[in-house]
């Protein structure tokens, strides 16, 4: 199987176009223009940057349409799943446009007798972003939107299966004004990823993937003494304490585990029911399931699923399904993959699931919905906490301080009573333990790469 950066269709498995790895000289040249165009991106007023922005997200805004084209047919997203992912980019692009100075502004610590203590939050230079594939759109702009309004340039190594997104993304920040260097695709290999994460010109990286790529690429940060943020995997936990309607709880926690192919970080990969309704709420994930059959993602057929974004993440997939069927768990729905042309695996249920699989402890990034039986509120939290992973989590009852309780208890970044993976453009986005640290999107997402500089006045006596 082909590792170039690559056009390839997950819905038929044809590949469509193939681009080359950058030459050597391509990344220094890279490397050089994106620090000449710091010296001007970054002395331009804020208000400058503000607009060029607000012009990016009227783009976005005007060809959602034919951008979210674009995702499904590199890596298969639902094409109104797609349209819904670039609206959002535009929101977030805007939201730093107009509300990046307020967030930037100076905060004065102290002023007693004559003397003024600033804090300033400054631009720090030219940053490495390396981008998976699930949100080929979002997943670039949450982290170039606020650094850019900063006056931060961008070097943006995207997922290889992403090629036609990257390319695009690039057009889409030149067109709107985007200074030239100050936003650079690289094609670049993860040897090259390396050079640029060691050369003194560049002074951070953010890295969205898995947690092995977040440790690779921490170590490297660490070796080279520059910042980094790594928001890596998740296994999140979805507690239902209790219903009054069972059969539309297992509902909405099935399509919300679906959305994306369940391909997502924040999804919810863990259900945890309590043991008074969980036949109930197993058999009609269950049922929803059987009923689920394969479509065109650009059809966005809601009875169907979507094929997931590569030959490599359905087979990833089948090989763990199969480890935890062989180590125990129950297949109940789903396990195996129809006798189609594509990436498709079908939607899949695993219930007892034994602690020594690695099922158990792994993340599964795609359509598997594992679900847990538990008899009491700290047995929920027990079995919530034991994961390596710490993103996102949340926790249902008809009781909502019952809900709190329990919520209050998990050892996650983001925490939601009674709702599912809340988010937005002015919601900080990041995880603790194994799957990460920094944060994304709201105020956080602008003082990650920043020169927090203290200034001092003493006025002359």
């Amino acid at each position: 199987m082909t590792t170039t950066y690559r056009i390839q269709n997950p819905a038929t498995g044809e590949l469509l176009q193939k681009f080359p790895f950058a030459t050597d000289d391509k990344i220094q040249q890279a490397l050089t223009d994106s620090a000449t165009a710091y010296t001007r991106w970054s002395s331009m007023k804020m208000s400058e940057r503000g607009k060029i922005l607000e012009k990016l997200a009227d783009l976005f805004e005007e060809n959602a349409v034919d951008l979210a084209a674009q995702a499904t047919l590199e890596m298969g997203k639902n094409s109104r799943e797609a349209i819904g992912e670039v609206k959002y980019c535009a929101r977030i692009i805007r939201y730093y446009a107009t509300e990046g100075e307020r967030l930037t502004a100076d905060q004065e610590l102290k002023n007693i007798d004559g003397q003024t203590a600033v804090l300033r939050r400054k631009s720090l230079g030219p940053l490495l972003g390396i981008m998976p594939w699930n949100f080929p759109f979002y997943q670039v702009i949450r982290f170039a939107a606020p650094n850019l309004m900063l006056g931060n340039t961008v070097l943006l190594k995207h997922a290889e299966i992403c090629a036609g997104t990257a390319l695009t993304i690039q057009e889409y920040m030149h067109k709107a004004g985007v200074l030239e260097g100050a936003y650079i695709n690289v094609f670049a290999t993860h040897d090259q990823a390396s050079t640029i994460i060691a050369d003194p010109r560049i002074h951070g990286v953010s890295l969205t993937g898995s947690e092995r790529a977040g440790s690779a690429v921490g170590e490297q940060a660490g070796r080279h003494l520059k910042k980094a943020v790594l928001e890596l995997g998740g296994s999140d936990p979805y507690i239902v304490l209790d219903s009054t309607d069972v059969a539309t709880s297992a509902r909405r926690a099935l399509f919300s585990r679906l959305a994306n192919s369940g391909q997502t970080c924040t999804s919810n990969k863990r259900m945890i029911i309590m043991d008074d309704i969980y036949d109930e709420f197993v058999a009609e994930l269950t049922k929803l399931s059987a009923e689920l059959t394969p479509g065109d993602p650009a059809e966005a057929n809601r009875n169907e699923y979507a094929p997931l974004s590569s030959e490599s993440a359905a087979t990833g997939l089948m090989q763990q399904i199969d480890e935890a069927r062989k180590a125990g768990a129950n297949v109940l729905v789903g396990g195996e993959r129809p006798d189609l042309p594509g990436y498709y695996v079908k939607p899949t249920v695993l219930t007892d699931i034994p602690e020594s699989s690695k099922a158990f402890s792994e993340e599964l990034f795609g359509p598997v919905v594992m679900v847990y039986r538990v008899a009491t509120e700290d047995e929920a939290i027990e079995l919530a906490n034991s994961s390596v992973y710490g993103l996102g989590g949340s926790v249902f009852s008809t009781d909502e301080a019952r809900a709190q309780q329990v919520a209050d208890q998990l050892d996650v970044g983001m925490v939601h009573v009674n709702a599912f993976n809340v988010g937005g453009e002015d919601l900080p986005f990041g995880g603790v333990k194994r799957s990460g640290f920094g944060r994304e999107l709201g105020p956080l997402g602008m003082d990650e790469f920043v020169n927090k500089q203290l200034l001092t006045l003493n006025t002359p006596r």
